[in-house]
Order: C-alpha cells, then structure tokens, then sequence
C-alpha cells in the first residue's frame, strides 16, 4: 500500500465550519485555546469551553483524546479533542497522530495543530497508522480521503513534514513483504521486488543457486533443498556517500515460508511463517528509506532468499554442510534454518565488502519472545559503541530493544562430535547460543550487532502506529542509527 499523502496548510478558519470530515483539535494548554480553537468555539456557541472546563477533559493525559459526535454548530462529522502539550516529546505526538487516524475514512481529516515543530511526528503516526494490506480481498478497497494539517508556519513545519514520506514508504514495503502469503512472495517473488529499487538508485544484484555454489556456500543452500522455490541471494548497494568508501552493511533472514524442514513444525500457528523473512522485510525497507531521502552514506543490504520444506531431497537432521568460511556444521535440527543462512551470508558480506559495521535482522528463535516477549527486540554485539548507537536509535524511535548475553558459556554448547560446530546448542539460552553460532561467522575486528525479531515482526492485535499484522519494526531504528552515527553532521 502506498502511504497517504499528508499535506499542510495554513490556518483557514472559514473551512473549520465546513469541512464535513473528522477535525482534531490540539489543545496545547489547558484552559487556552489557539485562535482555531477560539474559532470553533464560537461556532459551537462556547461549547468547546465548557467541555475542557469539565472533568473528562481534565483527565486527559498528554496525547489522549476525546471524541464529540456531529457537533452543533460545525459541519464535521465528529470533532476530536487532543491535549498534546507543546514540550511533550516526539513520541507522544507520534502516538496522537496514531490515535487521530483511527477511523480516518473517505471524508478525511483535518489535524489543526499550532505547534509546527511537533507536525512531522503527528503526521507520521496518522500515516503509519492509515496501513492497509487489502491486496488479496475481492471487497473494493476502503476510500480515504485527503489528511491536512493546519498549522500556523507551514513554511517551518515543511520540512518536518516532508521528511515522513520516505520513512512512511520504508515502512509500508516492509509491511507489505511481511504480510504477504508464501505462495505469492515466492523467493523469484521477492528478488523481483527487490530489483525494483533500481528506479530509486539503488544497484541490485541477484546471486542464484548456482553462483552461491561457486561461492562455498553450502550451509544456506543446505536450507532450501527441499523446496521448489531457487535460493538466491539479492545484494543492493546505496551510495550516496564518499566514492570508494567503505560502507555500512545490513543483512536480513530471508526464509519466506518455514516448514520447519524435516524436523517440521507443529501445525498450530505454522500460518505464521510467512512472516519468517522478516529481517530481509526489514532490509529493503531501510534501502528504500536511504534512497528516498538521498542519505549521504554507504549502505549495502544483504538479503538470503530461501524456502524450508520437508522432501526427498531435503536436508536432514545428521547431515553435515560446509559454510562459505569452510566450517563445517552438524544440522542437529533443520528448523534451526535461519543461522544457517545469515552464517554464509554474513561472511559474504565481510568479504566482498570490508563494511565498518553490520546489523542482521532475523526472526531467529521462539526462545527471544520467551525470554522478552512481544514488545522488545534481542540485540546482541561484539561492540559497545556499535550497540550504544542502536540502542539510543531505538530508544529515540520508540522500537522496544535490549541487549542480550552472549559468551563463552553459550559457545561450548555448540560442539559438535563429528564437525566442527551443531547449529543447535540445547534449549537453555536458545536465543543466545544461536547469536553465539552467528558470532562465529564475524571476523575479530568486525563491529556487528545480532537482532532476534522473531517477538517483534507480527503483531498479533493494533497498536498505536499500525493495524493488527506487520509491525515494520526496526525500519525508523535503522535509519535513525545511520543518520546520527554514519552521516555527516
């Protein structure tokens, strides 16, 4: 789905009596009206005033809101009421843009905010909540109308507000890869999406099955034997940054329907492992968010295509592969895929790329949302600087992220008998023993930090930037690392 526009505009009180939509109104102080909000008063003959001198507003919290129904006096078909204090903080205006967009519908909305340099942040929540993946129902699609922000400088608030498009856009492809079924997001499917970005300047390689062979690597070709779907792997360079200079390297899970493999899954929730190519989801869409806004800075995205099925021909438990490095791995259980294709992957990476750093993403493990839930992502690192960043990214963006134990303890639980690692290390710790396989295939001096998404991808209920479905968590965290760690100031 393509983002809806959000356009600003300057205060018109005469279209406050005759928009027919929903109008918001920000109320920055209690007690105090903008003069829209005087404007809307009067029409109301002062019935705006007596419902902030009442108790239900006076227990508004800074971004609550409340509803009036068609309202005497206006033409609009409801009149929301936010309390949204001028130093309340990016996030909170965030989540009120959130919360005014529910139920955003073919009349539109019209957010009447005075305080420009909030714009941007209520703008991208009331965008990023607007999401609707609708591709494969025969209802015709929900109409929507236009969402206006008026504001007193919308000169100063420009810029904010332009700079949500390509965030917007970045979010919604991630999106859109997640919720898509694996019969239609075959891995062909989504390489083909991924050349796409050709049109936005950035290079897309695809690397087949018989490429990745001469490459060595057996360990993320080893995942999808079993199924009919080629592996690939797709590399996308940005460079908008120095000529010649090193870039930053992200690297994401590409599993786009996960069996399980012979060590199948149970069938209670397997519907879900369309989502398993998550991390790859996450890629392109911070690729697309480079691109869009012209980032001055190198960036390559690493992405392993891959199905994992139960067949003939399909990998076993016991069987022993070779990685790109030339480890060798016992596969003690093939639905542990997903290391097994960031472990080539990622070493590619380092070897064609020298990056200053690398993030992968992965729907890893079950064990991550055991161990932190639903709301927070796993990181892991081998660089405190590197992890700080991403941390701070995250803290600022609102994207729920702590960091994860990794160490020796965890490494000796991947002994193997007969090669030289398991992909498994037992079920204490599986999250941080799979990091700790992962870690094995990062060079010593190479900064890198390990996501476990698994808890975080696919929201089971709404929230207040996104309907119930794919979160595109970890897109706005990216991005804000590479902007303050990687760009010039």
């Amino acid at each position: 789905m393509k983002p809806l526009d959000l356009t600003l505009c300057a205060t018109d009180l005469a279209e406050l009596a005759s928009f027919a939509g929903r109008i918001a109104l920000i109320v920055e102080e209690k007690g105090k009206l903008s003069p829209a909000g005087a404007r809307i008063d009067r029409m109301m003959r002062g019935g705006l005033q007596r419902f902030l001198a009442s108790p239900g507003f006076d227990a508004l919290k800074p971004g609550e809101v409340s509803e009036l129904a068609y309202p005497a006096g206006l033409a609009c078909e409801s009149l929301m009421i936010c309390f949204l204090p001028r130093r309340a903080g990016r996030l909170i205006a965030r989540k009120t843009g959130g919360t005014l967009a529910k139920g955003h519908g073919a009349k539109g909305t019209l957010i009447v905010a005075a305080n420009h340099s909030l714009a941007g942040e209520i703008g991208l929540g009331a965008v990023l909540r607007c999401y609707e993946f609708a591709d494969h129902k025969t209802a015709a699609p929900k109409a929507y109308g236009d969402i206006r922000m008026m504001v007193t400088d919308p000169d100063k608030a420009r810029a904010e507000v332009d700079a949500i498009a390509p965030l917007a856009t970045g979010v919604f492809l991630t999106r859109d890869l997640v919720n898509e079924p694996a019969n239609v997001l075959t891995t062909t499917e989504f390489a083909n999406r991924l050349t796409g970005l050709r049109a936005l300047g950035v290079q897309v390689e695809v690397l087949g099955e018989e490429e990745l062979a001469k490459l060595g690597m057996g360990a993320f070709l080893g995942v999808g034997l079993g199924s009919d779907s080629p592996t690939q792997m797709v590399v996308m360079q940005w460079n908008g940054g120095a000529k010649g200079a090193a870039p930053f390297a992200l690297v994401g899970k590409g599993v786009v329907f996960d069996s399980g493999g012979i060590s199948i899954k149970p069938a209670g929730g397997m519907e879900e492992m369309t989502m398993d190519m998550g991390g790859a989801a996450v890629v392109a869409g911070v690729m697309t968010a480079l691109a869009l806004r012209k980032a001055p800075v190198n960036v390559v995205g690493l992405v392993g295509l891959v199905e994992n099925m139960p067949d003939g021909r399909a990998q076993r438990p016991g069987d022993v592969v070779r990685s790109m490095k030339g480890d060798t791995i016992e596969v003690i259980n093939t639905d542990a895929e997903g290391r097994l294709v960031l472990a080539d992957v990622l070493w590619y990476a380092q070897e064609r790329f020298k990056p200053t750093g690398i993030v992968d993403l992965a729907t890893l493990t079950g064990a991550i949302i055991v161990a932190l839930g639903t709301e927070t992502a796993g990181v892991f690192s081998n660089d405190d600087p590197l992890c700080t960043a991403f941390l701070a990214a995250a803290g600022t963006e609102g994207s729920g992220a702590w960091r994860m134990p990794l160490g020796q303890g965890y490494d000796d639980r991947l002994k193997s008998r007969i090669a030289d690692m398991m992909n498994v290390g037992g079920r204490e710790g599986g999250a941080c023993t799979a990091a700790q396989f992962l870690k094995r295939f990062i060079k010593p001096d190479q900064p890198w930090i390990h996501l476990d998404i698994a808890g975080v991808t696919l929201s089971k209920s709404e929230t207040d930037t996104a309907p119930k479905g794919a979160t595109g968590w970890g897109v706005l965290a990216l991005n804000r690392m590479i902007q303050t760690l990687l760009e010039p100031k």
